[in-house]
C-alpha cells in the first residue's frame, strides 16, 4: 500500500510567474492546470508538466488554455470559460482519499506495503506491550470508577493503535496537546499506573492538586500539555508552539490530537490554517472514530472525512488504518519527517472504532446497536499486532498471560495506594500560579476558608481546611 501525503502549496509556481511577466503563459505552461495554479494567492503546482495541448478543453474544471489567467495578489489563477461546481452533491462519484495499510486485519503483511520507517522487532513488541498495558489499565480503572471510587473515567478501547502507534512516531521531546482519550501516549512515555491513579483520586501526589476532574492529565516531564474539557481548544495551542519551536530553531515539533466530532469547532479549520500560513511544524493527529459522543461520522460533515481538508488549506494529509499500528507507526514518522523537513503542518486522518462507551457517563447502546459494537470489538488492535507478532516468533501466549497478568495486578495497586493519599489541602487552589501569592489572592484564600469552616458540609470529603 502506498503512503501517500497530499501536496504541500508553496510559493514557487507564484514566484515563477511574478519573475515571467509578461511571459507568464510560457511559464503557465509548466505547471499543472487547473489544480497547478489553484489556491487563489499562493498556491502551486506539482512537478509534472503539462503542454499546451494536452490541456487545451480539457482539465476537471474546463480549463481551456494555460494562457488564459486571472492575475491576483500573490499570483495567478487559470480562467475557464465553463460554468462548472466543485464538488458536493453534484460530484457524488468525486474519488475518495484513499487509507493507509500495513497489515491485513489478520495481522499479515500486505505484499508490496511501503514502510519508509518500519519499526524493529523489539519496537514491535514494546509497542504490543503498552497496547496490551493500556487495556487491562482501562478495564481495572473503568470498573473502579463503576464501583464509586472516582467520578468519572474513559477509555481508548478500539483506539490503541493510534494512540500508542503514533506515540511511537514521535520524539519523546514533541509537545502533545491531547483531547481526552490519548492517555496511552502518556503511557509510552513513561507515565506509571501510580500517575494515572494519582490524577484520577485528585491525591496531593498529582501534579495538578485534584483541581482537574479526573483523566485530564498533564506532565511537563514528559512534554504534554494538561488535558482541557472543551473540544478543539487546543488545536491553536498546538499549533502556536510549534510556531515558537521553529522560531527558536527547535528539532522537535507540535502535536495536536482530536476526534472527528471536534473538527467540527471553528477552531480547528482556524488551528490548519494558522499553521499552513506560518508554516509552523505541527501534526494534527485526529482519531475518526465514527461517533462524537452520540453523533455518527456521517451526521458530522459532507465530505471526505478529515484528511481531505488538509491540502485545500495547504497541508499535506494522509489517511491511515487506525488500527494497524505498524501502518500508524510508519505515517506518523514520516509526517513528522516531513514536518520538521519542510517547515510545515501535516494532518493524519486514523480511521478507527470506538469499541467502548464513549465515558462513564454514556451508554452507547442507546444510539447504536449491539451487532455493530460486536462486530468492530472483533477487530481489536491488539489481537491484529499480537498476530503479527506470534507469526513472526515475538510473541507466545505464555508471555502474554503473563504481561497481562503483571498488569491486572499493577493497575490495582496502584489504584489501591492512591486511594490512601491524602487530598491536597483547600488552600492549594490559590497556589502555583504566583511564585508569592499578592494581597488580592490572599484574601480570596482566607474567605474561602473562612466559608468552608463556617459550612464545612459543602467541603468535599477528604479536604483538609488549611
Amino acid at each position: 500500500m502506498s503512503l501517500l501525503l497530499g501536496s504541500r502549496f508553496s510559493l514557487a509556481a507564484a514566484g515563477a510567474l511574478r519573475a515571467a511577466g509578461s511571459s507568464a503563459a510560457a511559464a503557465l505552461t509548466q505547471l499543472h492546470c487547473p489544480s497547478g495554479a489553484g489556491v487563489a494567492g499562493g498556491g502551486t503546482a506539482p512537478s509534472a508538466a503539462r503542454s499546451k495541448s494536452s490541456s487545451s478543453g480539457a482539465g476537471e474544471f474546463g480549463c481551456e488554455d494555460a494562457a488564459e489567467t486571472m492575475e491576483i495578489p500573490g499570483g495567478r489563477i487559470p480562467v475557464t470559460r465553463a460554468l462548472r461546481f466543485a464538488g458536493g452533491p453534484s460530484e457524488p462519484d468525486s474519488p475518495k482519499m484513499p487509507c493507509y495499510r500495513v497489515l491485513d486485519p489478520a495481522g499479515r503483511l500486505l505484499p508490496g506495503a511501503e514502510q519508509p520507517h518500519p519499526p524493529s522487532g523489539p519496537e514491535l513488541v514494546a509497542l504490543y506491550e503498552a497496547m496490551a498495558r493500556l487495556q487491562v489499565m482501562d478495564t481495572i480503572f473503568y470498573e473502579a470508577q463503576r464501583q464509586g471510587r472516582f467520578s468519572f473515567y474513559m477509555t481508548c478501547a478500539g483506539e490503541e493503535a493510534a494512540i500508542v502507534g503514533s506515540a511511537a512516531g514521535l520524539d519523546p521531546q514533541d509537545q502533545v496537546f491531547s483531547q481526552y482519550r490519548e492517555h496511552g501516549v502518556l503511557l509510552w512515555r513513561g507515565f506509571s499506573f501510580d500517575d494515572f491513579a494519582n490524577q484520577c483520586y485528585g491525591n496531593e501526589l498529582e501534579p495538578g492538586k485534584g483541581r482537574q476532574m479526573p483523566i485530564h492529565y498533564g506532565s511537563t516531564r514528559l512534554a504534554y500539555h494538561t488535558v482541557s474539557s472543551p473540544l478543539a481548544t487546543q488545536l491553536p495551542h498546538a499549533v502556536g508552539t510549534a510556531y515558537a519551536l521553529k522560531l527558536r530553531r527547535s528539532p522537535n515539533v507540535g502535536v495536536a490530537y482530536f476526534g472527528e466530532g471536534a473538527s467540527s469547532e471553528g477552531d480547528c479549520h482556524a488551528a490548519l490554517n494558522f499553521a499552513a500560513v506560518l508554516g509552523a511544524p505541527c501534526l494534527f493527529i485526529c482519531r475518526n472514530n465514527g461517533y462524537a459522543i452520540s453523533t455518527p461520522s456521517y451526521e458530522q460533515y459532507r465530505g471526505d472525512g478529515v484528511a481531505s481538508r488538509g491540502p485545500p488549506l495547504g497541508v499535506p494529509s494522509i489517511r491511515v488504518d487506525g488500527g494497524d499500528a505498524v501502518a500508524v507507526v510508519n505515517a506518523t514518522r514520516a509526517a513528522r519527517a516531513l514536518a520538521v523537513r519542510e517547515g510545515c503542518p501535516v494532518l493524519i486522518e486514523a480511521m478507527c472504532y470506538r469499541s467502548g462507551h464513549h465515558s462513564t457517563s454514556d451508554d452507547s447502546s442507546r444510539y447504536r446497536t449491539r451487532e455493530e459494537m460486536a462486530e468492530f470489538r472483533a477487530r481489536d488492535p491488539a489481537v491484529r499486532l499480537r498476530q503479527h507478532l506470534d507469526a513472526a516468533g515475538l510473541w507466545d501466549a505464555a508471555r502474554d498471560a503473563e504481561l497481562r497478568r503483571a498488569a491486572r495486578v499493577q493497575a490495582v495497586a496502584a489504584l489501591d495506594a492512591a486511594a490512601r493519599v491524602p487530598k491536597a489541602p483547600l488552600s492549594s487552589a490559590f497556589e502555583d500560579v504566583y511564585k508569592e501569592a499578592p494581597w488580592h489572592i490572599r484574601e480570596q484564600r482566607d474567605a474561602a476558608l473562612a466559608f468552608a469552616r463556617a459550612h464545612p458540609h459543602v467541603v468535599p470529603q477528604g479536604v483538609p481546611l488549611r
